[in-house]
C-alpha cells in the first residue's frame, strides 16, 4: 500500500509507475479517516484494516501531479536522524564506525518538503547531499525489542538529509540540527510504502545523482544499525509516536568526504531514488542576497 500527502490531504496511491492516481482517504472513508495524514497515523491499525480492502477502488481517483505531493509525515512530533550508519561513510567522514549506539541528532520539520522542490542555497555555505531511507512510525513504541520493531512501522519513504557543512562544522563542537534544517533541506517522498510491499524491506538500493552524475549508490542491507535495530534502540530512551520520522543514515559518496571536496552549485539538479519507493528531484538556486 502506498500513502501520500496529496494537496495537504491523506491519499491512497493506486496504479502503476508513471500512471499513479490518488484516492482521497477522507472522501473514500466517508470522513472516518483523515483528512490530513497525522490523523491517519493516530488510527493506524483501524485505517490499515479499512484500507487493505479498498486500495483497488479507484472510481474517484485523480491523476497524481507531483508538484502537489508533500512529505508523507508532514508534522511529526519527533524527527530523528542517524549518523555514520554505513561503514564506508563513517570512514570517509574520518570516524570509527559506531558499535553500541549510533550518533543521533534531529532535523526540524520546518525543513520538510515534498519530493520535487527548489532549494535556496544559504549564502556562504557549502551544501552537500545525503540520500537516506526514512522510517515513519505507525504505532507508539517504548522499550520494544528489535524483533517487534517492524510491527510499529507504518512504512518507508525516500529522503535527502541536505547538509550545510560550514555551519555544521563551525564552533567548538559540530552543529548538526540547524545545519541540516534550512528551508527545503529535508525533501521526502514521493509517498510512504508499507513494509509488506517489499520483497525484503531490509535490502533496498538507494542512489543519488547530481546533474546526471552518480554520486552515491548503496543498499540498506549495509546499514550498521538496521531499521529494526534503530527503532528498538531509540525506543529504549524515548517513546516513539505515530507519525514520527527517522532518517536512517547515508551511504558513502558525500561531497565533504571527497578529495577535493565538492558541493552543490546554483542551477544544479539533484535526483535521488530508492528501490520500490520512488524518486526525489531538487533544483538549487542562489539566495536573494547573492
Amino acid at each position: 500500500m502506498r500513502i501520500a500527502n496529496y494537496r495537504n490531504r491523506a491519499a491512497l496511491i493506486v496504479g502503476t509507475e508513471g500512471y499513479e492516481q490518488a484516492v482521497d482517504i477522507a472522501t473514500a472513508s466517508q470522513g472516518r479517516f483523515g483528512p490530513a495524514l497525522p490523523a491517519v497515523y493516530e488510527q493506524w491499525d483501524a485505517f490499515t484494516d479499512w484500507a487493505r480492502g479498498r486500495v483497488e477502488l479507484s472510481s474517484d481517483a485523480v491523476g497524481v501531479q507531483r508538484e502537489h505531493l508533500g512529505a508523507p509525515s508532514p508534522c511529526p512530533r519527533q524527527v530523528f536522524a542517524v549518523g555514520l550508519n554505513y561503514r564506508a561513510h563513517a570512514a570517509e567522514s574520518g570516524f570509527e564506525a559506531p558499535t553500541d549506539l549510533p550518533p543521533v541528532f534531529t532535523k526540524y520539520s520546518s525543513s520538510f518538503t515534498g519530493p520535487d522542490s527548489t532549494v535556496t542555497l544559504p549564502a556562504g555555505g557549502n551544501v552537500d547531499w545525503e540520500i537516506e531511507l526514512v522510517i515513519v512510525i505507525g504505532r507508539s513504541a517504548h522499550h520494544i525489542d528489535a524483533a517487534a520493531a517492524w510491527e510499529h512501522i507504518a512504512g518507508l519513504t525516500a529522503g535527502q538529509d541536505i547538509s550545510e557543512r560550514v555551519s555544521q562544522l563551525r564552533g567548538p563542537a559540530p552543529q548538526f540540527g540547524l545545519a541540516k534544517s534550512f528551508p527545503g533541506f529535508s525533501p521526502q517522498g514521493p509517498w510512504l510504502v508499507t513494509p509488506d510491499e517489499f520483497d525484503n524491506p531490509d535490502d533496498l538500493e538507494l542512489q543519488c545523482c547530481l546533474d546526471g552524475e552518480e554520486l552515491q549508490k548503496g543498499r540498506t542491507r549495509d546499514l550498521i544499525f538496521s531499521v529494526s535495530d534503530l527503532v528498538a534502540t531509540l525506543s529504549r530512551t524515548v517513546t516513539l509516536f505515530p507519525g514520527d520520522v527517522i532518517f536512517t543514515g547515508t551511504p558513502a559518496g558525500v561531497g565533504v568526504g571527497r578529495d577535493p571536496q565538492r558541493f552543490i552549485q546554483p542551477g544544479q539538479r539533484l535526483d535521488s531514488r530508492i528501490e520500490g519507493i520512488g524518486e526525489l528531484h531538487q533544483l538549487f538556486q542562489n539566495s536573494a542576497s547573492e
